[in-house]
């Protein structure tokens, strides 16, 4: 437009002094056929666009009625309530569409889910346009591009009886058979401009000759008419238009620009620095004369669109011309649709960042970190303190806890982080808790019943700048967990649209810190319930130095468990085993398989027996389990059951399915030892398979579950080898301290699943407190043997023992003579209590009977019962060994009488 201006000006001048190459009545011609041919097009293009008009009103209409006709139908409610609306609506909407005319009928629900469409694959999909219109009652037409390509449509409501909107229906045509109408009539409307062209041309041409005969100068009311029409045309237009000389002064400003620029009447002529009202920055640009496009300059109140142009390209007068247009009311429409994108997005932000994990702080640390700074200056959160225990929060606002803090900067004087708070009944927290709904206060200076609740510290608030304050309630399944506050300082106070906004960024952290409040519950109880099945102290002995380590899983308890079991003979028993799964389930059946190992363990039996019974149980557990009450409850679990002898410092084991332990030796090297793995238990029919080791004294065997190595960012022979990082080169380090470098070096954080670890350092037992004889088949022998541990006795200094030794040694060798078989030998070993032990060959078991009054025999093991603190059988491959143990002096009181015990006899 402001080159068609200059151009204009440059011909009107031109023509009034006279130095156009062309004769006048040339010019006119000249002007004349650009006149009627300017209005042969004008009147193309209008009847273009009237057809356009007509046209595309005409498809909207028919839209609008096709649309409200089938909403109106019968049977469209009821097709709608049925069970397959598609079903029954498709075909009708197909008859509808081609017998009215129009593109497609699409039938939704009041979220956009297409029922019916022309395309069957489209049906169950979002409708694209907007229903908002529609779902209040109202008939709305747009142009969209859908899946049929640019469509215009027409949404309507489709009522019940009661006038409540159930669905919508729209209807429309493609753009382009809107627009194949209008390019039938081009043909017709080419024709007749190019028609009235020659016609107007022809004429023109006959006018212009007869004028060139009769003129030769224009008169001057034509030239004042020239004028009049330029002046008409440039104040009527809705911009304004200014021309600057390449003085800088002012030539030309229409009507528009002298309101937009509050020009006073007298201005032309003027300077344009003289002039007032004009901000700096726009004066600058007008004396400038570069050239400008769309820029936005704030003059007087109003946000103006500056183009500006040089005029003296083309050879006319040095200047510019400059146009204005005032787009205050857009940008402030502009300004509204940004705050609402913005808002959108603050949405979607938290839709994505908040609840993350099954954590109260963290999540409430999520919704501060999402509302800092793009809805509010601080956000504080406080939760009811037993929410954070898994509890029900208290029905008032007291006890709260202060999980989180956030805001643009740290010196603010609210509540620290930890801190419990009971507010008072008048504080916007205490209503919006007890009530539900949230508080909105706009000016905090003015909140009296927020000020009672801590004088001084409010005053630190105010003065510090923070004047606004949103509360609102973090609720759940309609209890009330806490309150999340959002505070302002920086920017303008907090208005009602913000307040629905705040409720919702709260709406999506509650439900997470209501998942978190049970999940931290019900880890609680799995925990509590794990720990107590797990050994709480080692048992004493003397064997092996032992440290070990139960880590519970992030995500909950699992069935990892260790145990130290003392046996017979000095010999100590290690387990390491994991139950597959996690939660209460896991955690309960590693509790019943600790208990038969124990169980197990008092029978003495060889490890890969041990682990067959216990396979055989795991087998009657999946059993017993696998019934329609409890589907897929399928139990899986590992075993490593370990037995190490300090007399022998032979250390036998064997596993099922476990990882194999780490062998640390007494020069700092570490190797992994080729154990037979066995099946996993529960498979049942494979046997296992024990190994036995020699290990030296001083040498720590390491037992751990699959948790300590295995990980989802490395495999299992990286963790192995990170383990043996961690236990190489410390020979020295004691079992305690072993364990927490191994766990530092491969677990810096919490792990993922639950962790056992065992390390248990050997000892030997010293060959002087040990004694042992072969025992010829002889009952004459039984003498010898009591003579030869007398003296033993006395050369450890339990000569008070002896007594009691002779006759439970008596009994033992003689039943060994007796019912056995050869090899006989007998042991004694000092260690913290005195054990007797007497091998033979032959597996049968004596058994424990009252003799009655009558009996001559029957009453040897009742003896060595009642003198000794233990005693029992256990079978090796080559027989059996009967032990028995005496407590040594000063651990028990005084023997008992043997005499006394058989009050039948006579003296």
């Amino acid at each position: 437009m402001l080159d068609a201006c200059a151009r204009f000006r440059r011909l009107a001048w031109r023509t009034v002094i006279g130095k156009s190459p062309r004769s006048v009545a040339g010019q006119v011609f000249l002007l004349q056929v650009a006149l009627v041919v300017l209005l042969v097009l004008c009147a193309v293009v209008a009847l273009v666009l009237q057809s356009r008009r007509d046209t595309t009103t005409e498809a909207k209409r028919r839209s609008i009625a096709v649309a409200e006709t089938f909403a109106h139908s019968p049977g469209v409610l009821q097709a709608l309530n049925g069970p397959d609306p598609s079903k029954v609506l498709q075909p009708l909407t197909e008859a509808g569409r081609k017998s009215a005319g129009v593109d497609f009928i699409v039938v939704m629900d009041k979220k956009g889910i297409r029922y019916t469409h022309p395309i069957p694959s489209k049906i169950g999909q979002r409708f694209v346009g907007r229903i908002g219109p529609s779902l209040n009652g109202q008939i709305y037409t747009e142009s969209v591009h859908g899946p049929l390509g640019h469509e215009v449509q027409a949404t309507v409501p489709i009522d019940d009886a009661r006038g409540k909107v159930v669905a919508l229906v729209s209807a429309g045509l493609k753009v382009k058979n809107v627009t194949s109408e209008l390019d039938k009539q081009l043909p017709i409307i080419l024709a007749a401009g190019a028609g009235a062209l020659v016609v107007s041309t022809g004429g023109t041409a006959l006018v212009g000759r007869r004028l060139r005969r009769q003129t030769h100068s224009l008169a001057p009311d034509e030239m004042t008419r020239m004028y009049e029409h330029h002046d008409t045309v440039l104040h009527s237009v809705r911009e304004g238009v200014l021309i600057v000389g390449d003085d800088g002064r002012l030539l030309l400003a229409n009507d528009e620009a002298r309101r937009l620029l509050e020009l006073p009447p007298e201005a032309e002529g003027h300077h344009v620095r003289d002039l007032s009202g004009l901000d700096p920055a726009t004066v600058e640009l007008l004396v400038s004369g570069r050239e400008a496009t769309d820029e936005v300059h704030f003059t007087g109140g109003r946000l103006l669109a500056v183009n500006q142009r040089p005029t003296g390209a083309s050879g006319g007068p040095s200047g510019t011309v400059v146009t204005l247009r005032d787009s205050t009311e857009l940008q402030a429409v502009s300004g509204r649709a940004e705050v609402t994108r913005e808002r959108l997005e603050l949405l979607y932000d938290a839709g994505l960042g908040i609840g993350t994990t099954l954590d109260v702080v963290r999540t409430a640390d999520e919704l501060a970190q999402v509302a800092v700074p793009r809805f509010a200056d601080f956000v504080t959160v406080d939760v009811a303190d037993a929410v954070l225990h898994g509890e029900e929060p208290a029905p008032t606002a007291t006890d709260m806890r202060r999980v989180a803090v956030g805001g643009i900067r740290d010196d603010h004087p609210l509540y620290e982080k930890g801190r419990l708070i009971d507010f008072l009944p008048s504080t916007p927290q205490a209503r919006g808790y007890n009530a539900g709904h949230s508080e909105l206060v706009t000016d905090l200076s003015t909140a009296e019943g927020w000020h009672a609740q801590d004088p001084e510290r409010t005053r630190q608030i105010l003065d510090y700048g923070i004047h606004s304050l949103i509360a609102a309630p973090i609720q759940a399944r309609g209890v009330v967990l806490g309150m999340a506050n959002f505070w302002r300082a920086k920017r303008e106070p907090f208005d009602e649209e913000e307040l629905s906004l705040a409720e919702e960024l709260v709406a999506r952290a509650a439900v997470s810190i209501d998942n978190a409040r049970r999940y931290a519950r019900e880890h609680a109880l799995a925990v509590t319930l794990q720990r107590s099945l797990l050994p709480r102290a080692l048992p004493e002995q003397s064997a092996l130095d032992v440290g070990y380590r139960y880590l519970p899983a992030q995500s909950g308890v699992s069935g990892d468990w260790f145990d130290v079991i003392p046996l017979p003979g000095s010999r100590v028993a290690l387990v390491v085993g994991d139950v597959v799964g996690h939660g209460l389930h896991a955690a309960a059946t590693m509790g019943r398989l600790r208990t038969a190992v124990h169980n197990f363990s008092t029978l003495d039996l060889p490890p890969d027996e041990l682990l067959g019974h216990l396979d055989d149980l795991v087998g009657r557990i999946d059993q017993d389990e696998s019934c329609p009450e409890n589907p897929g409850e399928i139990v899986g679990a590992t075993c490593l059951y370990a037995i190490y002898d300090p007399v022998t410092r032979r250390c036998t084991m064997a596993r099922a399915g476990h990882l194999a332990p780490a062998l640390v030796s007494p020069d700092g090297s570490v190797e992994f030892p080729d154990l037979p793995a066995g099946p996993p238990l529960g498979l049942g029919g494979l046997p296992f398979q024990t190994a036995e080791l020699e290990l030296a004294e001083g040498s720590q065997l390491v037992l751990y579950t699959d948790g300590l190595i295995e990980d989802r960012r490395r495999d299992l022979d990286e963790g192995m080898e990170r383990l043996r990082r961690a236990l190489a080169g410390h020979p020295g380090r004691s079992p305690e301290d072993s364990c927490g470098a191994v766990l530092e070096e491969l677990l810096p954080e919490r792990p993922a699943d639950d962790v056992a670890l065992l390390i248990a350092r050997t000892r030997a037992l010293p060959a002087d407190r040990v004694a042992d004889w072969d025992v010829p088949r002889d009952p004459a022998a039984v003498s010898g043997m009591r003579l030869a541990v007398s003296e033993k006795l006395a050369e450890w200094g339990l000569t008070e023992l002896g007594f009691g030794m002779e006759l439970v040694l008596s009994e033992l060798i003689t039943n060994a003579i007796r019912y056995g078989s050869d090899p006989v030998r007998v042991r004694l070993i000092r260690d913290r209590t005195l054990i007797c032990e007497v091998a033979d060959g032959s597996s049968t078991s004596p058994h424990l009977r009252y003799a009655a009054t009558t009996d001559e025999g029957g009453r040897g093991l009742f003896l060595v019962s009642q003198l000794t603190e233990r005693w029992g059988t256990r079978y090796t491959p080559h027989g059996k060994v009967i032990w028995a143990e005496l407590a040594l002096p000063g651990d028990a009181g005084p023997p008992p009488d043997p005499l006394s015990m058989f009050p039948d006899l006579d003296d």
